[in-house]
């Protein structure tokens, strides 16, 4: 399968897929899937630009509003992640995940999907410490600072993402602390010398993210925000069954705590020898038995029944592949293609997008967790998490899989594309400059139906009384 990737869009939709085109054209085969890794910025009239924190000479509708409305569609499947320079009030409608525009998917806050059975991840926002553990407290009209926290992770969604078994990409905005060390660093300095005074005080990128990579270590890992090109190769260690572990870093006390009292436990001591005068006496060898000779059987030596079978060879270790991107510009190295194996027969160019089940089985299992108050609700251990989304996948298998035969759910059967507010030039004079109304987007309360919770994000106002 062809993935495209990009780093930061900032609303320039033209030019990304114009350049996806020029690299069809190039290698004579359809990209199946573009993945965004944020500040994709969705602003479909200026009263979206009133809750997009960016100064104003950057308010500008650019070329989202077209593809929303319908003048242009996406020509290949389009993945996005949200940065920290998105209409937010937009993006808040889908919170789960939606359809922004046709063929341009949102993978919410937090999210995992399926395209040709690939497993994609993501997490939206950047990282700052003070609002990483509260809860989702923003309301519209938003206020200068809430304009700003709410796109700050939470860790909420770092919890639940935690809880996936490993997909095999995952995006975000923000790079992972650390990531620079596994790289070339001193050519990431050369160009971004700034960096420098972060890269020592240990400062850049997000710890959670951090936590996220060592955890899920997934075969890709793909960010943005930093506006510049950066490979690194991330190995994590000696796999499962391996003989040895590698050393445990420092815990960050903004990470999450992953269990691994198995590793950092010291070995325990060998058992004392036994005193000499204790010895038991050596075994008396039976008496030989006599039997008569085939001349036609093989013998073998007591030597070679006794040799242990070859150990099994060692399981090589996961790596994650990180890649970060410019952002679009003109010769900027703001695009890359990639090929990854996928199993079955696939037609070039048409993917298969899927809601991943384990990923519906814990926004099912969370989302009473879902605080909408500056103090979140506590979460439980990692153990009881994990048996909450294992009763909830069981549920999912029943309730959401059986009735489809067993098969995962196309996307566009339970999420179709609904506008919400009217796109283009939008509202004039006062208005223009005014937030908009809030809205309650018909994907979200299709979601939270097939998973049988509250929508908790836009529920639908109450119904006069006549």
């Amino acid at each position: 399968m062809k993935i495209a990737v990009e780093g930061c869009c900032h609303g320039e939709l033209d030019a990304t897929y114009a350049e996806i085109q020029r690299v069809e054209q190039r290698d004579d085969t359809p990209v199946d899937v573009l993945l965004i890794c944020g500040d994709f910025q969705a602003v479909r009239n200026a009263q979206d630009l009133q809750c997009m924190a960016v100064p104003d000479k950057y308010k500008d509708l650019r070329q989202f509003y077209q593809y929303y409305t319908g003048e242009k569609k996406a020509p290949v499947l389009t993945l996005v992640i949200g940065g920290n320079h998105e209409a937010s009030n937009y993006m808040w409608e889908l919170y789960h995940g939606g359809w922004l525009a046709p063929n341009i998917y949102f993978l919410g806050h937090a999210g995992c999907v399926q395209v040709n059975g690939v497993r994609i991840a993501g997490a939206s926002g950047i990282y700052k410490s003070h609002d990483f553990p509260l809860g989702s407290y923003e309301r519209m009209p938003y206020t200068p600072k809430t304009m700003r926290s709410i796109y700050h992770i939470r860790e909420y969604c770092v919890r639940r993402l935690s809880l996936l078994s490993s997909p095999r990409i995952f995006l975000s905005h923000d790079w992972p602390q650390g990531i620079e060390h596994a790289g070339d660093l001193q050519g990431l300095l050369r160009r971004k010398n700034h960096f420098r005074a972060d890269v020592q005080n240990h400062a850049l990128g997000s710890p959670p993210l951090r936590g996220l990579l060592h955890q899920l270590q997934p075969e890709w890992w793909f960010s943005a925000h930093l506006h510049t090109r950066f490979e690194a190769t991330v190995v994590h260690g000696p796999a499962e069954g391996a003989e040895s572990a590698t050393p445990v870093p420092a815990p960050n006390p903004d990470e999450i705590a992953i269990d691994e009292d198995d590793f950092d436990a010291p070995a325990p001591p060998p058992p004392p020898p036994p005193a000499a005068d204790s010895q038991p006496p050596p075994a008396e060898k039976p008496a030989a038995i006599a039997v008569d000779r085939n001349d036609d059987e093989i013998v073998l030596s007591d030597e070679e029944e006794d040799v242990a079978p070859p150990p099994p060879p060692p399981v090589p270790p996961r790596v994650t592949n990180f890649l970060a991107l410019d952002k679009c510009l003109p010769r900027r190295k703001f695009l890359e293609v990639i090929d990854i194996p996928v199993e079955g027969e696939h037609e070039p160019g048409k993917p298969t997008f899927t809601f991943d089940p384990e990923w519906l089985a814990i926004v099912r299992a969370f989302n009473p967790l879902l605080s909408l108050e500056m103090k979140q609700t506590p979460f439980p251990p990692e153990n009881e998490a994990r048996e909450m989304v294992a009763r909830e996948l069981a549920w999912v298998q029943e309730n959401v899989l059986a009735p489809r035969d067993g098969q995962t759910v196309k996307v566009e059967e339970v999420q179709q594309f609904s506008p919400t507010l009217p796109g283009g030039d939008g509202p004039q004079g006062r208005e223009r400059f005014q937030q908009p109304p809030w809205f309650t987007n018909p994907q979200t309360v299709a979601l939270c139906e097939l998973l049988g919770i509250e929508n908790k994000i836009n529920p639908p106002p109450p119904a006069t009384a006549q």
